[in-house]
């Protein structure tokens, strides 16, 4: 049993430095692409692909020589039907991979005026139950999808978001698009999440936010025009029925690294409890969300 152990030791390749980087830059790779392909219709595109290769596998053992060329004949052109069929997730993980914040550089801090303007927005749109879906930009440019949308470039404030989403107006369909503290455009085509997990269950509204936030690593935050319930999406995932004091923790924790949410319990305000008016101040809005 040494021997064979000896043996064994001498045909396996050393544990160099460089081995260990290299095994840990693909492993970090592989999970990459898992993660972002997870939930995804391109993880039964990769299960075919491993069913396919199993079969090549068998064949090559068992013999079976008119299977096993048809296989391989297959092979050349796997790498390009692989990036066809996977472009969109390839370039999801690309725009993750570049937007780590690697070194502590980037991710715009956001406005506290501005957060209580899209506050006492929400707060008025989730009362009269109005849709609305506001997405607000961080590291990764969305400067495609404003070009989408009809061009505002406008100081954000409460009443300009409720007059682009009053109902039936030219504006009130499409996304508000907020790059740092002003509104960038209104009316903006967003790409719907294919999650197939997601697609049955939400409306256009909400798949857009889980869309948005798998391509960039922006803040979208939405109102249900059927329930008048807020939903926040980030990074693909989507938090519902959240309240006011909700929101403002997720947008400073998106925005500030140095954020940490306070432990102490607070007591909720539902969007149905909370009350604000036209002649409402901000000083008015803080004292009711505390």
């Amino acid at each position: 049993m040494p021997i064979f152990i000896t043996h064994v030791t001498d045909w396996l390749p050393k544990l160099t430095a460089n081995a260990a980087i290299d095994i840990l830059i693909v492993a970090f790779l592989i999970y990459q692409l898992i993660m972002v392909v997870r939930g995804t219709r391109a993880a039964h595109v990769l299960a075919g692909i491993g069913v396919l290769l199993l079969v090549y596998a068998f064949s090559a053992w068992a013999g079976l020589e008119l299977l096993r060329s048809i296989l391989a004949t297959a092979v050349p052109y796997t790498a390009i039907a692989l990036i066809v069929l996977f472009q969109a997730e390839l370039r999801r993980m690309l725009a993750r991979i570049g937007r780590r914040r690697w070194l502590g550089f980037g991710g715009e801090i956001q406005r506290r005026e501005s957060t209580e303007d899209i506050l006492l927005a929400l707060s008025r749109l989730t009362q009269q139950r109005i849709g609305a879906l506001i997405v607000i930009e961080r590291d990764t440019g969305l400067r495609t999808f404003v070009e989408s949308g009809v061009a505002l470039n406008a100081n954000l404030s409460r009443d300009l978001l409720l007059a682009i989403f009053h109902p039936g107006g030219a504006l009130h369909d499409g996304a508000v698009i907020v790059q740092r503290d002003r509104i960038s455009a209104a009316a903006c085509f967003l790409p719907l999440s294919m999650n197939p997990l997601v697609a049955r269950k939400l409306g256009t509204r909400h798949r857009a936010a889980i869309g948005i936030t798998e391509d960039a690593d922006c803040l979208a935050l939405v109102v249900s025009e059927e329930t008048g319930r807020i939903s926040v999406a980030a990074f693909g995932e989507l938090e519902t029925d959240v309240t006011l004091k909700r929101v403002e923790e997720r947008i400073a924790k998106h925005f500030s690294r140095k954020h940490r949410e306070e432990r102490s319990v607070v007591a909720p305000h539902t969007p149905e409890t909370f009350r604000a008016d036209d002649t409402q101040s901000k000083h008015d809005w803080k004292k009711a969300a505390q």
